[in-house]
């Protein structure tokens, strides 16, 4: 029998069979997938096959090819990945520029991962309800920096449900992976898109600005306006895994299309002479944000998620 997988809580799984049928699931021994040194070998969003066992509950025994997967460095071990979500359509980015700030390192790194895995990505900023009329300007310069290299933005306060309509036509008939900082209100916007979810939210801590973590394992949902929510875990930090530095800029939508024209072929856009991204910044065609995003995500320094580069 063949299931999607719709919540993994690392031990136990919940298979979603097409007729709608839900069945609690476990993997036998070990399981590894080739090539990937993850600690969760199974995804939410994971095409299983499983065998059903006496007692009800199954036992997987496979897992199809998968089209594509959003992954992260892992928690408590760095030389291991954690797989937040596989076979989705779209991931949607929920940020805040205050109450919590979400810094652009962050953003950066997670745009970074998702272009990785061919994964296009909205970046949504809530909230916009209490902004300053800094935050305003600041929003105004980052929605035209994102949308200026090719992503997709979107305005939207989940308390005063402006322009929930807009991230409902988004999801519309998509698998979407939803993921940001804890305490940039992830919880209420899935919530006010889709009230019978009825997810768990919390508080923000004074002290620190962030918020609590209310989800503690990925989970899929079905809408009812057509399509599937993957809710995920608040991330504090979006470390990157297995891809080579020397690849990083192929993941730069602006670097890109200027990879060719640099002098050397192996141009890593740091020192080098005749670099045409260097030039490219100079002439203000890239974000100066962007490009130091770019050198802290070369030199793996996740602490810049929180010193904010300017933004």
């Amino acid at each position: 029998m063949k299931g999607i997988v719709i919540k993994s809580t690392g031990s136990w799984y919940v298979v979603r069979l097409s007729d709608g049928e839900k069945v609690d699931a476990r993997i036998k021994g070990k399981f590894r997938l080739k090539g990937i040194k993850s600690t969760n070998p199974i995804a939410v969003g994971d095409v299983v096959t499983f065998k059903k066992e006496e007692d009800g509950t199954a036992v997987i025994s496979d897992i199809d090819h998968r089209k594509n997967y959003i992954i992260r460095k892992s928690i408590n071990l760095s030389k291991r990945s954690h797989i937040i979500a596989a076979n989705v359509d779209q991931a949607i980015l929920i940020v805040t520029l205050s109450q919590p700030k979400t810094y652009t390192t962050f953003i950066d790194r997670f745009l970074v991962s998702a272009e990785a895995y061919h994964i296009p990505t909205t970046i949504v900023f809530n909230k916009i309800d209490v902004y300053t009329d800094k935050e305003k300007n600041e929003l105004t310069f980052l929605k035209h920096s994102y949308e200026k290299i090719g992503y997709a933005c979107l305005e939207v306060s989940a308390t005063e449900r402006t322009n929930i309509k807009s991230v409902i036509n988004l999801m519309k008939d998509k698998v979407s992976v939803v993921s940001g900082h804890s305490g940039v209100g992830k919880t209420t916007l899935l919530n006010t898109v889709e009230p019978r979810l009825n997810l768990k939210t919390s508080e923000i801590s004074e002290m620190h600005q962030q918020g609590k973590h209310t989800t503690t394992f990925a989970e899929m949902f079905e809408l009812n306006f057509g399509g599937f929510l993957i809710d995920t875990p608040g991330i504090k930090a979006f470390g990157l895994i297995d891809f080579k530095k020397e690849e990083l800029s192929h993941y730069f939508l602006e670097m890109r299309g200027l990879l060719n024209n640099c002098h050397f072929n192996n141009c890593v856009h740091k020192n080098e002479p005749k670099c045409a991204v260097k030039n490219a910044l100079e002439n203000d065609e890239i974000s100066a944000f962007r490009y130091s995003n770019y050198l802290s995500i070369y030199n793996d320094d996740e602490d810049e998620d929180y010193r904010g580069l300017g933004y």
